[in-house]
Order: structure tokens, then sequence, then C-alpha cells
């Protein structure tokens, strides 16, 4: 019998601002742990649209809207791009993250910009996206969305970590439910810091390996209100910008300390969520400071195994793509116990294109 496959474009940006992270995979129909990434490809934003996207938390609705077209523009010319130069031809649907501008969820709002439809009208593929508006009106986080992933595709990891914009983690508790939430900002502060070097990020956390940490700051921040709360929880921009931006900057302001300090936390941060000795699947950006790894490695005791290269970068924009295979299905993608919303549910709009 011939295998029947879903081939699907993902695409994912975080909020580190790293770029637009693309996939081209495929998935088994039967059997949804056969899985491939194809090709693969990450393209770095101009320092235009960084600063666009960075400003764009405190725009108006208006001025929300039209970046939202224009936005999508830039991911409909990016996918093309990525079709062509792949001689790609079979896609069933293009699955789309979008971008985060806004996400404050107890006030219920969340917006991931980049409008479907006008994806799906120049790339002439079905697309599906806005995973996380109806997960918030139903009462949920609208995050971390990726955990439905980790349990069907990685269940034989006890614990999935994403180093990312944040870390984030995900397990299934001794009842077989899965959990997960964000732990604390990572490439988002550090990031933040590094550009007023004009650098874009630490490469392998040498800046942060030069500073000393600032004691009084650390301990701050391991104080802050968000580490005591029980999941589910998660955080965005705006907790960062409203939290910790202002809290460092108060107590410090060489930015190798402040980098130093910062992996400290965040290292210490992340093993406490880990109980045990399960193996965990450690991926995102933040694999890749070095530093950061021997960090946790301290406060974990316990030797941190990489994954390959290309799950390390794309597991996110993977698993992106899953959620659209889910939708596509009419199946569970988002999961009430890592959510907090009134139910289980299948989430994501779908948009038509022309030839589609």
């Amino acid at each position: 019998m011939i295998e029947d496959y879903y081939f699907v474009i993902g695409v994912m940006s975080g909020t580190s601002l790293d770029g637009i992270d693309l996939v081209y995979t495929k998935f088994s129909k039967t059997d949804y742990t056969r899985f491939e990434i194809i090709f693969s490809e990450t393209i770095s934003y101009s320092s235009e649209w960084v600063k666009k996207l960075q400003e764009a938390t405190s725009s108006k609705r208006e001025k929300l809207q039209i970046l939202n077209i224009e936005y999508a523009n830039l991911l409909a010319t990016v996918i093309n791009r990525f079709k062509k130069k792949n001689s790609i031809g079979k896609i069933d649907f293009i699955a789309s993250h979008g971008h985060t501008i806004l996400h404050e969820p107890s006030k219920g709002i969340t917006l991931q910009i980049g409008d479907g439809q006008t994806i799906a009208n120049q790339t002439f593929e079905k697309v599906v996206c806005d995973f996380r508006t109806q997960d918030v009106k139903l009462g949920g986080q609208g995050a971390p969305l990726v955990p439905i992933g980790d349990k069907l595709l990685f269940s034989n990891y006890a614990y999935c970590i994403n180093l990312g914009g944040f870390a984030n983690i995900s397990f299934d508790n001794n009842f077989g439910t899965r959990i997960a939430y964000d732990i604390c900002p990572v490439n988002i502060v550090l990031n933040y810091y590094v550009r007023k070097l004009g650098k874009e990020y630490d490469n392998e956390g040498e800046l942060a390996m030069s500073g000393s940490i600032n004691e009084t700051l650390l301990e701050e921040l391991n104080s802050l209100v968000y580490y005591s709360e029980k999941p589910p929880k998660s955080l965005g921009l705006e907790w960062v910008q409203k939290n910790v931006i202002p809290l460092i900057d108060n107590y410090e302001e060489d930015i190798p300390k402040i980098l130093r300090t910062f992996v400290e936390h965040s290292a210490f941060q992340i093993s406490k969520s880990i109980k045990g000795n399960g193996n965990v699947l450690y991926t995102g950006g933040g694999v890749f400071n070095t530093f950061l790894i021997k960090r946790i490695e301290f406060f974990t005791k316990q030797r941190v195994v990489l994954a390959e290269k290309m799950l390390i970068e794309y597991k996110e924009a993977l698993i992106f793509a899953f959620l659209g295979v889910l939708r596509v299905d009419d199946k569970i993608n988002c999961l009430a116990s890592v959510t907090g919303a009134s139910s289980n549910h299948s989430s994501g709009d779908i948009f038509y294109g022309e030839l589609s």
C-alpha cells in the first residue's frame, strides 16, 4: 500500500526577532509520527522590519491593520521565494503562526499579524493561521500551542524545552495529562541588550561569559511574582517591557554584566522546572548559546544532549505545520490542560487562494 502524506509549508516567527523560519514537511495521514523536514530556511528580518515589529506593540488599531497586511505581503514574498528556490510542487496548505504583536490573555487580547487571506491570494495556496484567538475566547492563555506536537511527535522525551524568545516547557504529569507553560524570558531579553552593542545576538554566550553577576539584580529577577504562579500561564513582550527591562535598567548599565546575570537567572528558572532525571529535548536558538547550556547543566546536574541541528532550529515551524494538519483533519490541536481554556479544541482559521 502506498502511504499517503500531507505536504505542508510551516512558517514561524518568534518574539526574539531572529527571522522567519520556513519548513517544507510531510506527515503521514495515517501515522503522524512518520514525518520529515524536507527543506528548511531562516530569512532574517531587515533592520526596518525589526524596528516595525518592535514598535508595533504601542501602535494604534488603524496602524496595526495596515501592518497586518504589510506583514502578510512580506510572508507571501518569502514563501514564494522558498517555493521557487526549492522547486516545491506539491503543497496541501501553508500553516502560518504569524508574528505576535499583542498577547494579554487576561484581558482577552492576542494578536498575530500576517493576514491569512492575503497570503493565500499571493501564494495561490490554502492557508491555516491564527491559532491563538479561539483559545483566548474560550478563556485560555492562547499559549503555549506547541505541546500537542510535543505529546504526539516526541513522546519519547520526558520534557520538551524550547529556548527561544522565551523558554517554555511541556511534559506529561503522573496522570498522563500534558502540562506546559512559559518558564521565563531568554533571547527576547538577551538580544535586546546585545543589539545596543550593534550585534544581533551573543555568539555562544561569549559576552555574557565575560561579565560578572549583579547579585542584587539576580535576586530581584528571581523574585518576580510570575515565577510563584502555577500553570497554565504564559508570557508576552508586554510583560517583559513592564517588569523586566525597567528592573534591569534600574540596577545595571554594564551590558556584559546584564547578560551574565540574565543567563544565570534563566538557567536557574529552567532548572526549577525539571524534576528528576527524565530525558529532555532542548530546541530553539538559545541552544546555540553554549554558556547558557553550561549554566543549565550546572543547575540541573545533568548533561544536555543536543538533538540534530535541523530539529533544534526548526522544531517550532515543524509543529505549526503539524497544528495545521490537525486543524485540517478537525482534530484537537489546543489542550485545555495547557492553556486553561474551557475545553480542548481544534483552532485556526482556513483561507483559500485563487487556485488552491
